[in-house]
């Protein structure tokens, strides 16, 4: 499969022959499947402490009483019920576990399967732009190649510029413009803002200019050896729009 190199101005300046993972075949099923593997692996465990809810004095009548056999509180008497799962400060009657494992296993074999179906759902226009991103230039062709200069970007006007001359910048701008508040009861955390996802920057491993693209909203920059699948297909829906460096490219062979 090739793939044109394009210059900083946007011009065409080779073809490339793309490592064979960006001919892999796609399989949407498979990448779901990791992504939620990968998410399910992050979550933290929690549970409740194994004696909340029974640090109480109690004591229990016993039968014969005409009141139910619960324990009661020494301090009222005996009046007032505690400790059941019933009673008012009582304990759950089946709290979450903190050794619950929460994760799930995926084999070595489809992880590797996902990861090049992911990157092979980068290549097909149709997809990247069922996902919701907005390419103005019809003429350009996926994936996007950009020779080694990109690399060595500082400062973020230059970014803006390269991406205005490929006619992606918009893509940019709906990521700013979805910036939202999380409203209603569900809660976020470590974060006020939810912005969508953008274009995926990858640059190769010691490239100085990473951060001229990680300010733009919704970006993110990567270089092959830290890209996982959720970069590639964030939610496990696939057809991310991405932008590679020429270096990057060749670093993706060893996939």
């Amino acid at each position: 499969m090739q793939a044109k190199v394009y210059s900083l101005e946007g011009e065409e300046k080779e073809e490339i022959e793309l490592p064979s993972p960006f001919v892999e075949e796609i399989r949407p099923d498979i990448i779901r499947r990791a992504v939620e593997a990968s998410e399910a692996n992050k979550k933290q465990p929690y549970g409740a402490s194994s004696d909340a809810g029974m640090r109480h004095a109690t004591e229990m009548e016993g039968v014969g009483q005409g009141m139910a056999r619960v324990q009661r509180l020494t301090q009222y008497g005996g009046a007032r019920a505690a400790e059941s799962p019933q009673t008012r400060g009582g304990r759950r009657a089946h709290p979450p576990k903190p050794e619950k494992d929460l994760g799930k296993k995926l084999n070595r074999q489809a992880k590797d399967k996902a990861r090049r179906s992911a990157l092979a759902a980068m290549t097909d226009i149709e997809l990247v732009e069922n996902r919701g991103h907005e390419i103005d230039d019809d003429s350009l062709k996926l994936p996007i190649v950009i020779e080694d200069d990109i690399e060595s970007l500082e400062k973020t006007k230059e970014a803006v510029d390269l991406l205005e001359t490929l006619g992606i910048y918009s893509d940019v701008k709906r990521a700013k413009k979805g910036k939202n508040i999380r409203s209603g009861k569900g809660k976020m955390r470590n974060r006020k803002y939810r912005i969508p996802n953008s274009i995926l920057v990858v640059l190769g491993e010691d490239a100085t200019g990473k951060r001229a693209f990680s300010n733009l909203p919704g970006v993110t920059v990567k270089s092959p050896a830290q890209l996982t699948i959720e970069d590639m297909a964030p939610g496990g829906t696939i057809g991310r729009l991405a932008l590679f460096s020429a270096n990057a490219i060749k670093e993706l062979e060893e996939w």
